[in-house]
């Protein structure tokens, strides 16, 4: 397989999921330490990692063994369908078995055994299994530093992709292997007691110079043709769902990349917040959002947002509210009847001392017509819709009654809805309706010092790492990290 561009730049292990977490393979010219417990599945992987190269990149590689002969190497990766020795034959495979200071002392000499090998059948992979026998060679006082270091010098002389196995636990809890700093990357592999009868196999990338990573751990399983990683957050998408859909912009490009383009249109999203978080800026942005596109939008003001606190915040935004006014594109539903400017009024629809009838009746009376003469048009709608003023006002059961046909017809109209609510506040049978009922979940909330976002629940079936909001001095305002 040829590669062209930027992948010339990557080295796809073979392994499934890894390359995700790594943002797309290993930086060509790197050594990696890949660690883990006996029994974790260290030279698997490093032979998948050889394999790779091998037979889909025309990249031959070599795997060096202290402590396993050859012939116990084939055995076993023969269970995966590996035919090492046909790789041999080819020349796009080496293992060989030697000790430590021998290898050592062939890679320091010119013209020696591991440059001529590496010549011989153009090698481009290496695994070294495993640099924790080079401590001895260095005696205590030095923790095997000089050899180390030497090794990983050799590897980037020959520009050679390289992985170096390592047990991990008899250095855990001690201080930081020197060899940590040396390396390119670290990848450990973890086998724990999970749910108490079973056990549970993690990877995690702890760093990786020259990629973007996906942090935290991930299971791995072994299957029939090797190592497979299930990335964490990830669920099974629904294609239909997700292909072609047309995506309205958040205004956040950080917040549009965890939603794979922004909020689906026609779906149903919703923000669950509490009081500690700042969510007026991550909402704003969005329906400012849409004011610039042209779409029409209704928004459902809270008790502490009045029409002329969202038409400061959105001129922070860039969106004129009196503009979208003139072109009759907005709409204001207001509990509290508060007073406004007159190019205002005609589009408030005030819901005080309205029964839960009688408010759905004018709600629906007072927006239809311009409804439908607007989608006549082709414009789109989006609607801001306060949970929490709802839930006050009308009771909950109001809304269990009457929330999923909502927003079930706003779906089937094709317009947006970004609900916002607090989960915790309304009690877990509420928020559990709550989620089925909508297509995703933007939750943030503060933990210590910080401000977290996570997408846990999006039309796709994808969820997201929780990342930290981070102010900034210009619009948007807020950045995700």
């Amino acid at each position: 397989m040829q590669k062209t561009g930027l992948e010339q730049n990557i080295v796809h292990t073979g392994v499934t999921g890894l390359d995700e977490l790594l943002g797309g393979g290993l930086p060509r010219g790197t050594t990696t330490i890949l660690e883990g417990n006996p029994g974790t599945g260290k030279t698997t992987l490093g032979i998948q990692f050889l394999l790779e190269g091998a037979r889909q990149y025309g990249e031959s590689g070599i795997y060096i063994t202290f402590e396993e002969l050859p012939e116990q190497i084939y055995r076993d990766m023969s269970g995966f369908g590996w035919d090492l020795k046909e790789l041999e034959r080819q020349n796009k495979l080496r293992i060989i078995c030697l000790e430590p200071d021998v290898l050592l002392d062939q890679m320091m000499r010119t013209d020696g055994l591991f440059e001529q090998l590496i010549r011989e059948i153009d090698c481009k992979r290496v695994v070294i299994d495993s640099i924790s026998l080079f401590r001895t060679l260095g005696g205590m006082q030095t923790d095997g530093r000089e050899q180390i270091y030497s090794i990983r010098n050799i590897m980037r002389k020959f520009e050679l992709t390289a992985l170096f196995l390592r047990e991990y636990g008899e250095w855990e809890g001690r201080s930081t292997p020197f060899e940590n700093y040396v390396c390119d990357g670290i990848i450990r592999l973890s086998l724990r007691e999970h749910l108490e009868k079973f056990r549970k196999r993690t990877v995690e990338i702890l760093k990786m110079r020259g990629a973007h990573i996906v942090e935290g751990e991930h299971h791995y399983r072994f299957l029939s043709d090797g190592i497979c990683i299930l990335p964490a957050l990830s669920m099974v998408e629904d294609k239909i769902l997700n292909d072609g859909v047309e995506r309205l912009s958040t205004g956040i490009p950080s917040l549009d990349d965890l939603l794979q383009g922004g909020l689906s249109k026609g779906s149903a999203f919703m923000v669950d917040s509490n009081s500690k978080a700042n969510y007026k800026y991550l909402v704003t942005s969005m329906y400012a959002e849409r004011l610039k596109q042209g779409d029409c939008v209704i928004f459902m003001l809270s008790g502490l947002t009045s029409v002329d606190v969202l038409e400061q915040t959105l001129t922070l935004f860039g969106a004129s509210l009196e503009e979208a006014a003139r072109e009759e594109r907005v709409f204001f539903i207001d509990h509290y009847r508060r007073p406004v400017k007159p190019e205002f009024e005609k589009w408030m629809i005030y819901a005080d001392r309205l029964s839960n009838e009688e408010y759905q009746k004018k709600v629906y009376e007072s927006i239809y017509p311009y409804f439908r003469e607007s989608s006549l048009k082709g414009r789109r709608w989006f609607i801001h819709y306060d949970l929490n003023t709802i839930i006050s006002e009308h009771g909950r059961e109001f809304v269990k009654r009457h929330f999923a046909d909502e927003m079930a017809r706003c779906r089937a109209n094709g317009v947006t809805v970004l609900c916002q609510c607090n989960f915790t506040e309304i009690g877990l049978e509420t928020a559990s309706f709550l989620e089925r009922a909508s297509n995703g979940v933007i939750r943030t909330w503060v933990d210590g010092s910080y401000q977290y976002l996570q997408i846990t629940k999006s039309p796709g079936g994808r969820m997201s790492a929780p990342h930290i909001v981070d102010n900034i001095r210009d619009r948007p305002y807020v950045r995700l990290i």
